[in-house]
């Protein structure tokens, strides 16, 4: 690398640390300050949700546009105004990358989320999932119940089938999860395909490790996945889960742009 390679390199690592501190005490914050003094007039649990979210969601797009100005990352969002448009939708996406959750929730102000249960032991996290409602992948007697009442309420809740990060090169798997819960509630998914060049905040790699280049991040919101035709087609609820697992995974992973 040239000297000015190194001293951006250099300067991306401090950018993204300085964001990752930014990201822990705004948590801390919002849980302690934020939340309490904007909402403890709201008595219904509900509209409390719904108000944190909105918070979540100009915080998250703060931080997004903090990591784009100190250099740390850019990102791109195509056709982004589709999603404004969704009600009573799953989105699903691909998840390469740490700040998965954090770029797409910064542009929906009402977003549910499952969250697995290292982000309820989170101590910069914890207190921002439980004050949003968000359900925990954990309780698996409760989920699909707990999934249908917010869909029911018209609202968007957003999976990454797949679990976890997953390495690049390495061959993702979906989890059936988000294919259940789409076929049980009967209800329809928008997809979101996320590529990061060069890959950056990978499960395999500390925040430090920053790549030689600024990572872009591209973010495709594609079309949505109608239920009906594997529900009607798919005979068991079994066979029509597996369908349509199949075809997440291509829309995900194999077919590349729309």
């Amino acid at each position: 690398m040239t000297c000015y390679q190194h001293i951006n390199k250099a300067w991306r690592i401090f950018a993204t640390g300085f964001n990752f501190a930014l990201f822990g005490f705004g948590g801390l914050a919002l849980t302690f300050i934020v939340f309490p003094l904007l909402t403890f007039s709201l008595k219904d649990n509900l509209e409390r949700e719904l108000k944190v979210q909105k918070i979540i969601q100009r915080s998250f797009a703060f931080f997004c546009a903090s990591m784009r100005f100190t250099g740390a990352i850019d990102y791109r969002f195509d056709d982004e105004a589709l999603l404004q448009q969704d009600k009573n939708c799953i989105i699903v996406a691909n998840h390469p990358s740490l700040i998965d959750y954090v770029l797409i929730a910064s542009r929906l102000e009402q977003c549910d989320c499952l969250v697995k249960e290292a982000i309820w032991h989170n101590p910069f996290m914890k207190g921002v999932v439980k004050s949003a409602g968000y359900i925990p992948n954990t309780a698996v007697e409760n989920l699909i119940d707990d999934c249908s009442k917010r869909l029911d309420d018209g609202n968007v809740l957003l999976i990454f089938p797949e679990g976890t990060r997953t390495a690049p090169g390495n061959s993702s798997k979906l989890q059936r999860g988000a294919a259940q819960i789409a076929i049980k509630t009967k209800t329809e998914l928008r997809v979101i395909h996320i590529s990061v060049t060069p890959p950056f905040l990978t499960k395999q790699k500390k925040w430090y490790q920053v790549p030689d280049v600024k990572p872009f991040f591209h973010l495709q919101v594609k079309d949505k996945i109608a239920i009906k035709p594997f529900i009607e087609e798919g005979g068991a609820p079994s066979v029509a889960v597996r369908k349509l697992n199949k075809h997440l995974d291509d829309v995900l992973f194999r077919s590349g742009n729309r």
